[in-house]
């Protein structure tokens, strides 16, 4: 896809999804996040860059950790996502952090000015995941570093097949190399591309828990990445594709609720 198009996409489909994000996704994306914020070590007084911060899951964990000293820039490609982060602040009167819209391929950001780079689940969507990592390290001062986490294999996720029933609708043009960076060996060899030295990476299983289905076709369609085009669909289309991800998702049911096997990878590098 042109980068362009894609830029645009993402742009515009997490518009639509940030209404629905924290409802769906904080409870399911908790664990991986929690074990970002454990490999990145924050510490009191540090400066701290959180690319593709959505509302501020991350980033209000991470200002806990960072003392009356510490600051905090969050940054996303998505307009309404960064409204949502910039209201939470104001109403928890939490000034040492400023969220912006910003392109993580082109950060409007001084060379070494940050301590930590964080990004929780973002770096599968950008057209040039490398080029991404590139600004991160330049915006690291030495010695500084960065933590991401990224999806894993795409057959060890059990709702993968959200992409395929979508696009056999719209093309949808989410991000046509979605699970790549958790293959075996990718996501640290973009770091290495990028100028990290002392890469580490782990991987971990974990469970995506919905209590019914209005849960997990709110996940898929609502507040996840297949917003834009689900949001083209009429409602007819909309019956067809809740009912071909159901199925898809069926072996995975606990009752009334299902438990979606999923995979997180993440890196830690430093500069």
């Amino acid at each position: 896809m042109e980068p362009g198009l894609q830029r645009r996409v993402q742009r515009y489909g997490w518009d639509k999804a940030s209404a629905y994000y924290e409802t769906f996704w904080h409870r399911q994306l908790k664990p991986a996040q929690d074990l970002l914020l454990d490999m990145a070590d924050l510490r009191p007084g540090e400066n701290v860059l959180d690319v593709a911060c959505g509302t501020g899951l991350v980033s209000f964990q991470a200002l806990t950790k960072l003392g009356n000293d510490g600051r905090l820039v969050g940054t996303d490609i998505s307009e309404k996502m960064i409204e949502k982060a910039s209201s939470f602040a104001e109403h928890k009167k939490e000034y040492r952090v400023k969220f912006e819209r910003m392109d993580a391929e082109d950060l409007k950001l001084k060379d070494g000015s940050f301590d930590v780079v964080l990004c929780a689940l973002g770096l599968m969507y950008m057209p040039n995941p490398q080029k991404a990592l590139e600004e991160m390290h330049r915006v690291l001062m030495p010695g500084g570093r960065a933590v991401i986490v990224v999806w894993g294999q795409r057959d060890h996720c059990g709702w993968s097949d959200i992409f395929e029933i979508v696009d056999q609708h719209v093309a949808s043009e989410v991000c046509p190399m979605f699970f790549n960076l958790g293959n075996p060996n990718i996501l640290e060899l973009n770091f290495k591309a990028a100028g990290f030295s002392a890469i580490r990476v782990k991987r971990i299983t974990t469970l995506l828990s919905y209590n019914d289905s209005r849960e997990a076709l709110g996940a898929a369609f609502e507040g996840g990445p297949v917003a834009l085009a689900y949001n083209k669909f009429n409602e007819d289309v909309k019956k067809d594709v809740h009912a071909a991800y159901l199925s898809s998702i069926d072996q995975f049911r606990k009752g009334e609720g299902y438990e979606v096997p999923g995979e997180f990878v993440l890196a830690i590098g430093i500069r």
